[in-house]
């Protein structure tokens, strides 16, 4: 399917190679997909659906000097499949809206649907639809669609007092190569890679939905500064964290791991006397603080390593601030 180095040849002959992949595909939830106006859904009985979208543009969240096409395309799903999973959700499909630049090789857009569509099938998510145009710079907008049991999506807002914070993994990784990158390095965007290939963590957020274990989730995309907060917003609480709690990736730090993003793991609250394992299906799950009060505050304290609390400010990604 990979072509040689011809540059995007008609919108007709794109929708081709993004059907084909399409096929490849499928979930049981589309009806129908390609090749009409609207896909048609269809979520299991007694379920509600998710709706997510995030936007992928290129020297904002990729630069191609530094992002393989199928780095990108990966990192494109991956980042609706981790709000599907801060949800304790199963995906059931996407849709891709992609604007390219005439000039671009075809070669690239090739890569970059073989990424997605290879995460796509780890994970049963069909490709049911979307839309394609010129852009001045690659612009890719995915929706993903997922579902839960009625009255069972875990939200932001269901934090409480005296409930146990809780991460996933470590935590920096992906800062770590991206702080390496613009110091001029290059590196090699290997599959293991959390920055160039993330993983969703849709078997943990599903594992904890399940067993009721979690009362409020987030997934780790702009740092755990800003995140935490998110959920402090949102449920009306303070939380204190311990620094040396945080598990810290190799090769990061304890700034990188507090606001470093994408890193693309789990954040969540659970009751005090909850048993929260120290593995989820092999996944590191590490306790780094807890729910201190009920207030419309939403203050964060973090305890240095010689017990000394001090307020943690929000520093991870925010779009627009100068």
């Amino acid at each position: 399917m990979i072509s040689k180095n011809k540059t995007i040849a008609t919108e007709k002959n794109l929708i081709a190679a993004i059907r084909r992949l399409a096929a490849a595909t499928r979930n049981p939830a589309v009806i129908h997909g390609i090749g009409d106006d609207c896909a048609i859904l269809r979520a299991s009985p007694n379920h509600e659906l998710l709706v997510t979208t995030d936007f992928s543009i290129e020297n904002v969240h990729f630069r191609r000097e530094w992002h393989s096409a199928e780095s990108v395309g990966h990192r494109c799903l991956a980042r609706g499949l981790s709000d599907i999973a801060a949800m304790g959700a199963e995906p059931l499909a996407c849709f891709l809206s992609l604007g390219l630049p005439p000039k671009l090789p075809q070669r690239w857009a090739d890569r970059f649907l073989k990424g997605l569509h290879r995460l796509a099938r780890q994970h049963s998510v069909q490709l049911a639809g979307g839309d394609t145009s010129s852009a001045p710079q690659i612009t890719a907008d995915i929706v993903v669609i997922g579902q839960v049991p009625k009255g069972k999506a875990v939200l932001r807002s269901g934090a409480r007092l005296g409930d146990r914070i809780f991460v996933t993994g470590d935590l920096g990784a992906s800062s770590a190569d991206l702080k390496r990158l613009f110091s001029g390095q290059k590196l090699h965007p290997s599959r293991g890679s959390r920055h160039f290939f993330p993983e969703p963590r849709l078997h943990t957020g599903a594992w904890l939905r399940q067993r009721g274990l979690s009362t409020a989730m987030i997934d780790l995309s702009d740092g755990l500064s800003i995140d935490l907060g998110h959920i402090c917003d949102e449920s009306r609480v303070s939380a204190s964290i311990d620094s040396h709690r945080i598990p810290i990736a190799p090769n990061a730090t304890l700034d990188l791991a507090l606001h470093g993003g994408e890193d693309y793991e789990l954040l969540f609250t659970a009751p005090p006397r909850a048993k929260i394992p120290s593995a989820i299906q092999g996944l590191k799950v590490t306790q780094i603080g807890v729910i201190t009060a009920k207030n419309n505050r939403a203050a964060i304290r973090l305890l240095d390593e010689n017990g000394q609390s001090h307020p943690l400010k929000p520093l991870g990604w925010q779009h627009f601030r100068s």
